[in-house]
């Protein structure tokens, strides 16, 4: 009964378009065009009407109970002027040779009028009814749609349509082999592959594939990869639409895309379907005056459509979001999205399993450690590992070179992270020697305490981003995933570093430590508010994160009065490092002259290099 009703109700927005339509066309006949051909019309005084008068210059007037109205020789322009109390006014115009008319201005025939001001428009507006009521039903096979026909107001061709791209040929396409790096992703997605493939052994047995698999991960990852590999090993119809696509100006044109999609995913079952930043539509719902209805609706009916699935539809939806905890509950209850794929960043093997696989698609030389590029690009996504590949290849063309080398992809990891070197930026002496004992006085911090990477890097060139110079540390192992307190105080006291040297060769500070003051901060105050390791406040959350795969947004969640403190705890813990750094540096201060002076000459230095310097013993004085 319910569909009975749909056409009908749906049929109400086109009826609103009419009483609209009409109107409008009401307003402009009532008040625009009589107003308009008022203001066509000139007002004179009538002493100007007199003088032209006397000098011959009308040619022609008209003359009511109200107003006179006339025309100049030579000219088809209209004046009027008030009627005053003349008597010898028309005498005075008959012996000007003045022609007197009962209709200066021309008007048409009231059928006429009423035709072009009345009939015509009503007409077209009825036409560009019915052509929009003939798009809906084409768009959609009934008239379920409100108007809007098929493509928007210039294009009566998609809206209403999914648009979704359909990638059938998917075994000439993304295989698992090719997504390398993601491990335990693509094993929870292979069950994904069997179901497909032999859907039989799942029935027998009384177990359902789940309807939904989330997608979740921080950018460049390998999300959309994962879905079309998966349809490359299922052998399966793919199709693809961002959650944006979705979302339109008028209401209800969003669902109907909806709507669109799931029918020709039926119909070509068993299929993949993906939606890529499924946030985009699937945000939670609230009560706010800012919620958006067309979201909501096109929310509403992705939850109706996944529902209607049974379970041996074969039809497996798979979504891809960076932004989980935004999504509706709803849309990841157990029966829509079942279950959840981290795809997080790679580990070292899987940095350097991603790096063989893009490294094939260019020419190398044979001595390539993969593994030590591996651990220089730490914390780097499988998007930024193929730009590395990528722009070693370039730096190897720019070289005239035929194939890369360890040092073009050594050298692309510092353009991906830090830019490109500034090769027309010029330092003073001063500025150069300065920033040499910034870098330098990082370097020797961090080899002067036991829980810090070693130095693999030191530089003085200017980069693209910014940066004057930077000292590269490189772990040992690849990944660390946990860090200790004692880890945690020595990485700020490094970051302090910089400043700390500056301190104790010059006396004076610059602006040099901006960013280092900045990321010690933030780690200091992660280790109070997040990580528990306040003496004061012990193991208590005293912020909220958000967005945790978009930088991790935070809140404090305290009292004014607690904030206050936790400011004062976070200048302590930073000073007490800084002091801690000051006097590394001082204990050390004939080495960090001499590797100041070195870097200096050089520009650029390796971490062997660095330990060399820093473990020479010096030399001993002979006695005469």
């Amino acid at each position: 009964m319910v569909n009975k009703k749909e056409p009908k109700d749906q049929r109400k927005p086109l009826v609103v378009f009419y009483i609209v339509a009409l109107a409008v066309l009401v307003i402009f006949n009532v008040f625009v065009v009589p107003f308009a051909a008022s203001r066509s019309i000139e007002e004179v005084d009538y002493g100007t009407f007199m003088t032209d008068t006397e000098s011959g210059k009308i040619d022609e007037v008209q003359i009511t109970t109200s107003k006179i109205l006339f025309k100049l020789k030579d000219s088809d322009k209209i004046y009027k002027t008030g009627l005053m109390n003349d008597t010898g006014l028309v005498d005075r115009l008959h012996s000007s040779g003045v022609k007197f008319s009962s209709q200066i201005i021309e008007q048409s025939s009231p059928f006429a009028d009423f035709l072009f001001t009345w009939v015509v428009p009503i007409g077209i507006f009825a036409l560009v009814g019915y052509f929009l009521n003939r798009q809906m039903q084409k768009a959609l096979g009934d008239s379920s749609m409100m108007f809007g026909g098929n493509g928007g107001l210039g294009n009566f061709g998609g809206v209403g349509k999914s648009n979704a791209r359909v990638y059938v040929k998917s075994s000439d396409g993304i295989k698992f082999k090719d997504v390398a790096g993601e491990e335990e992703a693509k094993d929870n997605l292979k069950e994904i592959v069997n179901y497909l493939h032999d859907p039989n052994q799942y029935r027998e047995i009384g177990a359902s594939m789940p309807k939904g698999v989330l997608l979740v991960g921080p950018p460049g990852t390998g999300k959309t990869m994962l879905a079309k590999a998966v349809a490359g090993e299922a052998n399966v119809p793919f199709f693809s639409m961002s959650g944006s696509e979705f979302v339109e100006m008028f209401v209800g044109m969003g669902a109907s895309k909806v709507r669109d999609l799931f029918r020709q995913a039926k119909e070509k079952a068993p299929c993949i379907v993906f939606i890529d930043e499924i946030d985009a539509i699937g945000k939670k719902r609230d009560n706010s005056l800012s919620t958006n209805d067309e979201r909501e609706q096109t929310l509403n009916q992705l939850l109706t459509e996944m529902d209607g699935f049974e379970g041996n539809s074969g039809v497996i939806i798979l979504a891809a979001t960076n932004r989980p905890e935004s999504l509706d509950p709803a849309l990841t209850r157990p029966g829509r999205f079942d279950r959840r794929v981290p795809v997080e960043l790679p580990d070292l093997k899987g940095r350097e399993d991603i790096l063989r696989v893009h490294a094939r698609k260019i020419k190398l030389s044979d001595s390539i450690d993969f593994n030590k590029v591996a651990r220089m690009a730490a914390g780097a996504s499988g998007a930024e590992l193929a730009n590395i590949v990528n722009e070693a290849a370039l730096r190897a063309v720019r070289d005239n070179r035929k194939f890369a080398t360890q040092s073009d992809l050594e050298e692309s990891i510092e353009v991906v992270i830090a830019g490109y070197q500034k090769k027309n930026a010029i330092l003073s002496s001063k500025e150069k020697l300065i920033v040499s004992y910034h870098e330098v006085g990082h370097a020797l911090v961090a080899a002067k305490q036991n829980h810090t990477a070693p130095v693999q890097k030191i530089t003085i060139i200017p980069r693209t981003s910014g940066a004057l110079g930077y000292t590269m540390q490189v772990e040992k192992e690849g990944n660390h995933y946990l860090m200790s307190k004692d880890e945690l105080m020595a990485e700020i006291a490094t970051l302090t570093g910089g400043r700390a040297a500056e301190e104790v060769e010059f006396g004076s500070i610059s602006t040099g430590a901006s960013n280092d003051i900045e990321k010690a901060t933030k780690l200091a105050r992660q280790m109070i508010t997040r990580y528990g390791m306040s003496d004061e406040f012990g193991m208590v959350a005293l912020e909220n994160v958000t967005n945790q795969y978009l930088g991790g947004d935070s809140t404090l969640a305290c009292s004014p009065e607690t904030q206050t403190k936790i400011d004062n705890e976070v200048v302590a813990l930073v000073e007490k490092q800084h002091e801690k750094a000051v006097q590394i540096l001082r204990e050390n201060k004939s080495k960090l002259d001499e590797i100041a002076k070195y870097l200096y000459e050089k520009e650029t230095i390796t971490g062997e290099e660095f330990m060399n310097i820093l473990d020479k013993k010096p030399e001993l004085e002979t006695k005469e």
